[in-house]
């Protein structure tokens, strides 16, 4: 089984097609912002998508997996091209997984009007429907007869400007405490994806104004699993780091865009045996870079 992670793709959108009204508060920052560099850092976003779609087929990936981040003001608009963009990597054999990220949800607005819902329906389905308990999540895909994915939202509007925090609500955690006693997951390695990431690649947590606020929580509960690793994004670097108190793995695919920094993660699953191998964008083509074998236990070797 070959599982692809990426993340945060920011796919930039005209700002002129945003309403007047909708540039009250952090907007108008975050379009400043925009302007003023971080455009032009994801300005090839959707054709380094295309690179991506690409080199899924050519490493014939099973799975695709985002941790959110499509958008950069989680306006209507920015979704209809995410969605557009992103649709040729939901065509791998076993599907497409994903979670939204903090700009996804940037303020109550996509929230209320369900814009991930509604743009990434199609993407949204789970195998275990009554372990649903917040909206879709935590959503669980059964990969052949071995592998789960299990998607928890740590995505939360953030009005205050200086504000890009997450927390995985209580019930999405309890939830997925009892999936770790299911006996339909024992037997399978585990992917907990979501968009924060619960520690940095130095192996401390992020601030309380931008990390997972709840990452403890987050990680006691992952390490009930028998064989679990962590997927995430939001820190705009590909990393991997393991949790020296509980020995969770955590992989962040940083973004698959941004200029000079693009990311991602393949995994390749047999048996007990993982192999992580990082990517990297050369000119027009991503490729494979260094590689990480690890046990059972889900550490190094």
């Amino acid at each position: 089984m070959r599982i692809l992670h990426f993340s945060d793709p920011h796919i930039p959108t005209p700002l002129s097609h945003v309403p007047l009204v909708k540039w009250l508060g952090k907007r108008a920052i975050g379009g400043a912002n925009l302007i003023l560099g971080r455009y032009r850092l994801f300005a090839d976003a959707a054709e380094k998508l295309a690179a991506l779609a690409r080199f899924t087929a050519e490493q014939r990936v099973d799975l695709v997996i985002c941790t959110g981040d499509y958008t950069a003001l989680g306006l209507t608009h920015e979704y209809e091209e995410a969605v557009r963009t992103a649709r040729p990597l939901m065509n791998a054999p076993h599907g497409y997984i994903n979670v939204p990220g903090n700009h996804d949800y940037y303020l109550a607005d996509a929230l209320r009007e369900e814009r991930f819902r509604t743009y990434f329906k199609t993407t949204l389905t789970s195998d275990l429907p009554e372990s649903q308990v917040d909206g879709p999540w935590p959503l669980v895909r059964l990969i052949g007869e071995d592998i789960a994915v299990i998607a928890v939202n740590s995505s939360r509007p953030n009005p205050q400007p200086w504000r890009s925090s997450g927390k995985i609500p209580e019930n999405q955690l309890a939830q997925l405490q009892k999936l770790s006693e299911d006996h339909r997951l024992v037997d399978r390695r585990v992917f907990v994806i979501t968009h924060h990431a619960p520690m940095r690649a130095n192996g401390k947590k992020d601030n309380r104004l931008h990390g997972l606020t709840n990452a403890d929580q987050l990680l006691l509960v992952c390490s009930e699993f028998h064989r679990a690793l962590i997927l995430c994004g939001h820190v705009h670097q590909c990393y991997h780091v393991i949790d020296k108190t509980t020995g969770q793995a955590i992989f962040c695919a940083g973004s698959v865009s941004l200029e000079g920094k693009e990311g991602l993660w393949l995994f390749d699953i047999q048996g007990d045996e993982i192999k992580a191998t990082k990517g990297r964008l050369n000119g027009r083509h991503y490729e494979l870079s260094s590689e990480i074998k690890l046990t059972n236990q889900a550490y190094p070797c």
